[in-house]
């Protein structure tokens, strides 16, 4: 009877730690087409000025996934597009001064297996308290590196060195794994920050942040019990094809006012959850 009562413990505690456990109810026919309308957005976006998970994230949320698993699967759906942005730019990665990209490679691919690990041992109900902070956190990350961010002038010696600029890389891949919202404006800065141009940090930071979140997409994949994956094709397909729009747009379009759109939404989306929490 005990050992009987310790497995049936043992089995409701399996059943409440699922990851991946969302409401029951379907997404209904709207909120796909506002998936996929919020994807073709997103990727536009992470090609022109980046941001893309502002709109993708709330858009699940919309969909009936809770927070945790719609930032999962915001991640999953975005990676493709992440992969395909950082082989264009391939050419021109770089490391820092004394700090190799292979180095920033594997800080990278480890930090953000971290911060998945990290996310899946988080119950939902703490998640979903910490997604305003964290939504928060990246919407004035971003505007900040979108409207304040002085950039370092040419022949500056630069401000982090080796260490500092590994521990820095490695902080920002766990954060990456974890959530990802504003990892591309702190790791430009931190690159510059570390002795690479504008430019070349660019390049850089796209490809370290496919290979931080292939880390985290391989170990959700490997832990999903269940994933809500109509709504991760309805964002990911959009994803890929308006990627390649962005790209064509990229000296078309007022960046500015794209950054401006971003921050209203983050802010936006800030307080409705703050005010739902």
């Amino acid at each position: 009877m005990c050992a009987k009562a310790a497995a049936d413990d043992g089995g409701q505690a399996l059943a409440q730690w699922r990851p991946f456990r969302h409401r029951e109810a379907p997404p209904m026919s709207w909120s796909l087409l506002l998936l996929v309308l919020a994807a073709f957005a997103a990727g536009v976006q992470n090609a022109l000025a980046g941001g893309g998970s502002f709109l993708t994230f709330p858009a699940l949320l919309v969909a009936g996934i809770d927070p945790r698993t719609a930032n999962i699967a915001s991640t999953i759906a975005l990676f493709p597009g992440q992969v395909t942005t950082g082989l264009a730019g391939r050419r021109h990665v770089a490391g820092a001064e004394g700090l190799s990209f292979r180095t920033l490679f594997w800080i990278s691919l480890i930090g953000g297996a971290v911060g998945a690990v990290l996310l899946l041992v988080t119950p939902v109900s703490v998640f979903t308290h910490l997604v305003p902070f964290l939504v928060l956190f990246a919407t004035l990350v971003f505007a900040w590196g979108s409207f304040f961010r002085k950039p370092r002038a040419e022949g500056a010696p630069p401000v982090l060195g080796r260490r500092a600029a590994m521990l820095v890389q490695g902080l920002i891949a766990i954060y990456g794994g974890y959530f990802g919202g504003g990892i591309g404006i702190l790791m430009l800065a931190a690159l510059t920050a570390a002795g690479l141009g504008v430019r070349v940090a660019g390049a850089t930071k796209n490809v370290l942040a496919a290979v931080m979140n292939a880390s985290a997409v391989a170990i959700f994949l490997l832990r999903a019990h269940t994933l809500p994956w109509l709504p991760i094709l309805c964002v990911a397909v959009p994803a890929i094809l308006s990627g390649q729009l962005g790209a064509l747009l990229l000296h078309r379009v007022n960046e500015k006012a794209l950054r401006v759109v971003i921050v209203c939404i983050g802010t936006a989306l800030s307080i409705g959850l703050f005010l739902r929490g």
